[in-house]
């Protein structure tokens, strides 16, 4: 595919090679993964200012989103050849030897990269995507990249929320872009700058100085550009992206099991069969979530792999109220087990608090979430962990934000899991099937095709 940018993804990418040290405080849905990719690119080939690579990101992000995005554009596939320093102690040792242009590693095995490779450091480049990820001086991951920070040439630091609780979290983030040249070298010095302290039972509170804000925000301000959709994004249609979740080789294996032969064997004699291509599609759907239920109506998890992605995507939303929206009870007992800020719509209280901006997460279900509630005024962001049947319960849920009185532009992103009936649903409701009895049809043929 080609890439077209947006005027604000030129903007983004030419901050990133103007400065050595970029902050990028992108907004989600501002397409940060491609315009720093397409910068790494035009550096390493064009500028010929940079060798290796380094990208540290969540772990759903670091082994789907930046490979993804890698292989989606054309600019970029042939370009810069990707590695991914995953799996094993083993298998992570092996990715450092393999030759590449951008290496991946998830964050939490910074640390483990930094001791493995000591004075031995060859990434001239760093990105870190979320860098709010960082935000304590008390972290093994901070302390780790610290100490190789004087042998980086370029830092790029990724994020939507850079202070998502309080400007006390900068401190350490600036210090990784500019080894404290701003905030100064210690967060004793921040502290002592920038934040009264007021004592409280087992422990000190840290409010800011008055003016400490304005003078924080100057002088970051050479380092780091700030964009959100409400600024850079001039249209009402609300934006749609899909991530898309890899199952296992097994999982998947499992998934084909079910579509093939209508038939998920657990054991000998514990069976889950589907008898004919409506249930079988409701199964599959229940599988693409990850969990899937018997004949006694009891549910078995298969795999969290969206559960993964969408933790990831409220952590990248920060400090954004997120609305999810659900298909089965499973899906909401595992999201409420998992989010354990979540809250489930279920009243008018509810509703009042999420429009005060009191829930940070909302869980709820298309059907009760429908017609004439008014939900604009508590977020943004849609979620949906699994997609309905009828576009009518998905059109009038997306409407609960994007209606009159939203402030912001919506984002409503599809967590898809890659070669199941997700997509399926997806093109029904975005109108490339006129029916979803289509989608009943499609299956049948499928199945009969497998069968013989």
């Amino acid at each position: 595919m080609k890439f077209i940018p947006h005027d604000y993804q030129d903007t983004a990418k030419q901050w990133i090679l103007d400065h050595p040290a970029a902050g990028l405080f992108l907004d989600m849905g501002l397409g940060k993964t491609v315009t720093t990719l397409t910068a790494i690119e035009e550096l390493k080939n064009d500028y010929l200012d940079i060798q290796k690579v380094l990208v540290i990101a969540p772990k759903r992000v670091a082994e789907d989103t930046w490979p993804d995005e890698h292989q989606k554009w054309d600019h970029l596939k042939d370009s810069l050849r990707l590695v991914k320093i995953m799996g094993t102690q083993k298998e992570r040792l092996n990715a450092l030897k393999q030759p590449g242009d951008v290496y991946i590693i998830t964050r939490d095995n910074v640390a483990w990269l930094v001791d493995t490779l000591r004075r031995n450091w060859d990434f001239d480049t760093v990105v870190i995507d979320e860098l709010s990820s960082f935000k304590s001086n008390q972290s093994l991951r901070f302390k780790k990249l610290k100490l190789v920070r004087p042998f980086i040439k370029r830092i790029i630091g990724l994020t939507g929320t850079p202070a998502p609780n309080s400007y006390m979290d900068l401190w350490s983030q600036i210090y990784l872009l500019d080894r404290g040249e701003r905030l100064g070298k210690t967060i004793t010095e921040y502290r002592r700058n920038y934040f009264d302290t007021l004592p409280r039972p087992g422990y000190n509170e840290y409010r800011l100085k008055p003016g400490a804000k304005e003078k924080i925000d100057q002088l970051i301000s050479d380092i780091c550009i700030s964009m959100t959709a409400r600024d850079y994004i001039k249209q009402e249609e609300p934006i749609f992206i899909d991530r898309t979740v890899h199952l296992s080789d097994q999982e998947y294996r499992l998934y084909k099991t079910m579509e093939r032969d209508a038939v998920l064997e657990f054991g000998e004699d514990d069976y889950i069969t589907a008898l004919n291509a409506a249930t079988v599609t409701n199964k599959l759907l229940q599988l693409a979530n990850g969990a899937i239920y018997d004949e006694a109506k009891n549910y078995r998890v298969i795999h969290d792999k969206k559960l993964d992605a969408l933790e990831e995507l409220i952590e990248e939303a920060g400090a954004e109220p997120v609305l999810v929206f659900y298909t089965y009870q499973s899906d909401k007992e595992r999201i409420l087990q998992r989010i354990k800020n979540a809250r489930v719509l279920d009243g008018e209280k509810d509703i009042q608090d999420w429009n005060a901006g009191k829930i940070p997460v909302m869980v709820a279900h298309p059907a009760s979430a429908g017609h004439g509630l008014n939900l604009q005024d508590g977020g943004s962001i849609i979620i949906w962990f699994g997609l309905p049947w009828s576009l009518e319960l998905y059109l009038q849920a997306n409407a609960r934000l994007h209606r009159q009185g939203q402030k912001n532009i919506v984002r409503i992103y599809h967590l898809l899991a890659e070669g199941t009936v997700d997509f399926r649903v997806l093109d029904v409701l975005k109108g490339k099937n006129i029916r979803q009895e289509e989608l009943i049809a499609s299956l049948k043929a499928e199945i009969g095709r497998c069968t013989k």
